[in-house]
């Protein structure tokens, strides 16, 4: 079973509501979700619709067809009639009853009893027509309005007469409650993973579509004991972050493109000082404002340059939300570890989308944090102490009795002191660049590989196309032999699978959001290895697996 439902309607409508009340009926009823976004940028007016794909085997990402349409107004009814399905339906306040639209009159139930919450009407309608009791989602109701107590019974009552209006159109299950999954978007996926690795400062400047990491963490502050500042700019939150991981907090900033640009030399600045920091770049197309609500996967080749010079750096690209979590509690423990900058590339599409996925096993998240022992020192405190791996003895201030903790952003000696020597500035330089080897030969992941052992064509794809490929790998298997590579790290790059596959023989089609195909460039200036496809797409909108399938069909073969 595999269902799509598009709520339609502009902002100020509710339909965020309509989507949460449905989405975690659906899960209590044990049906696994994909729930994704399509918004404006404003607060009212516009046309925007959320879609929720729902199943009961796991699902990866989108499906642009329409099995039940819920238009909150007459607008969603015009742009996304012919996108419905054959035996697909239509709930709707506006138009004639027809075969394929259920009319209700959701205006006027709602003005008997509360006329704010009209969207609920929709939300019973749906229920109805899918085959679906209420009892789940009066449940959810308590829950959702837990703050707004006076509102519950309201709610409740319009659920019911919205039921009541529709019709049984579906046959969906009861197919029991789950216990080890939870719904969860990229965003909070991506404050989970740093709640989880012990973050305790972050600092941001609120940038769609980072918010969500900026409100999740703000949400859970006095329950986690952090400490989350809402910055002046993004220069001030890259500086804020950077003097709290000085000071020994693990420290995090979230922002998008045009924010992590202001931070660049923010970034520089933790290069040169060799302080851990995590940033996320939840991507929207560029440049300048660009798209500001939409996703892409554009900001590649910048994360992997940014700032001046030569400095170690890692860049994660999470796959979905699931390995958002990891990732992001990876970020922290690589950071302090080999004590860089690492950037976690997220986007649009997997910030805003909601995934079933199973329970995080906490067993496998094992905190730690590099700290020198006392007894570690020499006489003199050295921070940046020349060592075989690069990796320097790191302390805070006021750890170890009696030393200070130096540090500078012009070029140093051992001691953190300023030089301009040409022969210390060499040795610096040699002595940042160990940790990355070291970071090559121990900690880097290889891609994921999928499929067929002896493939004619292998997709490519980074971070967020993961899910999307991996549905169109399935479509095609039955025609061609074919397999996919999933990058997650991206730099540095790992070489050795890529390279083994190109050798067999396969096609390499990369998949991307961006105009370019950037990680295609990056893999050829890494390892020679050229593309012979790119699928690529920079509209602004995610890639689907059916998409995916079709522009193979008429692109490749």
């Amino acid at each position: 079973m595999d269902l799509n439902i598009l709520i339609g309607g502009e902002a100020g409508q509710g339909l965020k509501t309509v989507e949460s009340l449905l989405t975690k009926t659906f899960s209590r009823y044990g049906y696994y979700l994909f729930s994704s976004k399509d918004y404006m940028s404003r607060i009212r007016g516009g046309h925007n619709f959320m879609q929720v794909r729902i199943s009961d085997e796991k699902i990866d990402g989108p499906d642009p067809g329409i099995d039940l349409l819920l238009a909150l107004n007459e607008e969603t009814v015009e742009i996304h009639r012919d996108d419905v399905n054959e035996d697909g339906i239509i709930i709707s306040s506006s138009g004639e009853e027809e075969d394929d639209i259920v009319k209700i009159d959701a205006a006027s139930m709602a003005e008997e009893i509360n006329p704010k919450a009209v969207n609920t009407v929709f939300v019973g309608t749906a229920l109805k027509v899918l085959g679906l009791p209420i009892t789940e989602a009066e449940k959810v109701l308590e829950e959702h309005f837990a703050d707004k107590k006076s509102v519950i019974e309201d709610n409740k009552k319009l659920l019911k007469k919205g039921y009541e209006a529709g019709k049984q159109l579906f046959n969906l299950k009861d197919l029991g409650t789950k216990k080890d999954r939870m719904v969860i978007d990229g965003n909070s996926a991506v404050g989970l993973g740093a709640a989880l690795a012990g973050v305790s400062f972050y600092a941001a400047y609120p940038m769609s579509p980072s918010t969500g990491i900026l409100n999740y963490l703000a949400g859970k502050q006095e329950e986690l004991g952090i400490v989350v500042e809402q910055a002046e700019d993004e220069i001030a939150a890259i500086n804020m972050v950077l003097g709290g991981s000085y000071s020994g907090m693990r420290s995090m900033t979230g922002t998008s493109g045009g924010g992590l640009a202001l931070m660049a030399e923010g970034v520089g600045l933790a290069g040169i000082t060799e302080t851990p920091v995590v940033i996320a770049d939840v991507q929207r197309p560029g440049p300048a404002t660009g798209l500001p609500t939409r996703t892409g996967q554009g900001d590649l080749l910048f994360a992997v340059n940014i700032s001046q010079d030569e400095f170690p750096l890692m860049v994660l690209a999470p796959k979905d939300q699931e390995d958002a979590v990891y990732q992001t509690f990876r970020a922290f423990d690589i950071a302090e570890k080999y004590q860089i900058p690492v950037i976690i590339l997220s986007n649009q599409f997997l910030a805003d989308a909601s995934k079933t996925i199973d329970r995080i096993n906490l067993d496998d998240l094992k905190i730690e944090r590099y700290f020198v022992d006392e007894d570690q020192v020499e006489e003199e405190y050295k921070r940046y102490k020349y060592t075989a791996d690069g990796i320097s003895p790191r302390a805070y201030p006021g750890q170890l009795k009696g030393q200070i903790v130096l540090t500078d952003s012009d070029e140093h000696d051992e001691l953190g002191h300023i030089v301009e020597d040409g022969e210390k500035r060499n040795m610096m330089v040699k002595k940042r660049a160990k940790k990355l080897q070291k970071l090559k030969d121990n900690d880097l992941c290889e891609p994921d590989y999928y499929g067929s052992d002896k493939p004619e064509y292998i997709f490519v794809g980074w971070g967020s196309t993961a899910g999307p490929i991996a549905e169109a790998r399935k479509m095609l298997s039955d025609e061609f032999k074919v397999a996919q590579l999933a990058f997650g790290d991206v730099w540095p790059l790992p070489e050795k699978t890529i390279r083994e596959k190109a050798e067999n023989g396969a096609e390499l089609i990369f998949v991307e959001s961006n105009a370019s195909s950037q990680f295609a460039r990056l893999v050829r200036s890494e390892t020679g290895i050229k593309a012979d496809y790119s699928i690529v797409k920079y509209d602004g909108r995610p890639f689907s697996g059916r998409e995916i399938y079709r522009r193979f069909k008429e692109e490749v073969k």
